[in-house]
C-alpha cells in the first residue's frame, strides 16, 4: 500500500508541473450535461476498478475511489494525464487516454463529485 501511495504522490506532483505549464481544458464545474457525459466515459472505462459516486467500494483494491481522489488531489492535476495518457504505478491499470472534449466531461464531474462531497 506504501508503494502505491509513493507512486500517485510522484504521478501527482509530475501532473502539477505538467498543467501548470500547458493551458487548462477544464469545463465550468456547473454544466450538468458535461458531467453527465463525464460520468458516461468513467463508467466504461475505469468502473471495473475505481468507485465512481459518493458511496461504495472499489472493485479493485488498490484502486481507490474516485471521491477520495478528488479529495486528496486537485482535479485540475489530471487533466494533462487524461489527456496525454494516464499511466499507474500498478500493473493493473491500463493506459488511457482521452481527447479534449472528453477530459472537460471528466474534470467537469470530478469537480461535481468534489462538490457533492464537500456539501455532505
Amino acid at each position: 500500500m506504501g508503494n502505491l501511495r509513493n507512486c500517485i504522490r510522484i504521478i501527482v506532483m509530475a501532473l502539477g508541473t505538467l498543467a501548470a505549464a500547458a493551458p487548462g481544458f477544464a469545463a465550468p464545474p456547473d454544466d450538468d450535461d458535461a458531467a453527465a457525459k463525464g460520468l458516461a466515459i468513467l463508467e466504461k472505462n475505469c468502473a471495473r476498478c475505481h468507485a465512481l459516486g459518493l458511496t461504495g467500494a472499489s472493485p479493485h483494491p488498490q484502486a481507490p475511489p474516485f471521491r477520495d481522489v478528488v479529495e486528496r488531489y486537485p482535479v485540475e492535476d489530471l487533466e494533462e494525464s487524461l489527456a496525454e495518457g494516464i499511466v499507474s504505478g500498478h500493473p493493473d491499470m491500463p493506459e488511457f487516454t482521452f481527447e479534449a472534449d472528453e477530459v472537460n466531461a471528466i474534470v467537469t464531474y470530478l469537480n461535481s463529485l468534489k462538490a457533492k462531497e464537500n456539501a455532505k
